[in-house]
């Protein structure tokens, strides 16, 4: 008896997120891409004039990426913007649907911050070393290139994944669409 609670036990602990499909790791990027640079004009644009990155930025800098990375993605079936633009959700493999509200604040603290980081460096190009802001994000994107099931460091901690879905504008297939129409057009 035992044995077979042991056994339920760390069938329970241990996900198996092979029966989930993935979605590639640069529509990932760019979906990020998005929503790091809808936060960061809002932030430049709200925040002050001043050069460099200012208290005032960094205060709206974190409200917009709570606003669109944790309670539009709740709302909005796992969906932030760039994740919108570009059909794919968050979800828990552990429950079966998009994660409470405690997951993605855990997993949107550790790239919220990772992502703050990453602005002000942008913002203070002038110096050399603020470049070395930007090495917490990709330590946290590199680890996602470097496993096979795709989990960037605030994925694991959060147990979420990235997984396609069928809601959403299609931007990467418009895009395609686009560029075929426009090779076309110049070689004719």
């Amino acid at each position: 008896m035992i044995e077979v609670v042991k056994v339920e036990f760390a069938m329970l602990t241990k996900l198996d997120y092979s029966r989930f499909p993935r979605v590639q790791i640069w529509r990932r990027g760019v979906a990020f891409g998005i929503d790091f640079f809808v936060v960061w004009l809002l932030s430049s644009l709200l925040g002050g004039g001043l050069p460099g990155f200012q208290f005032a930025q960094v205060i709206v800098f974190v409200l917009a990426w709570f606003c669109l990375r944790v309670l539009l993605v709740y709302r909005n079936q796992g969906q932030s913007l760039g994740r919108w633009a570009l059909d794919m959700k968050v979800f828990d493999a552990q429950l079966g649907k998009v994660p409470g509200l405690q997951a993605l604040c855990k997993r949107e603290a550790i790239t919220g911050f990772c992502t703050l980081l990453a602005a002000i460096a942008l913002s203070n190009l002038t110096n050399a070393g603020s470049i070395l802001l930007v090495v917490p994000l990709a330590i946290d994107c590199a680890i996602a290139l470097s496993e096979a099931n795709r989990q960037a460091f605030h994925d694991r901690i959060a147990r979420t994944i990235i997984i396609p879905s069928r809601r959403g504008f299609s931007l990467n297939l418009k895009m395609k669409r686009l560029l075929a129409q426009v090779r076309s057009s110049v070689r004719k």
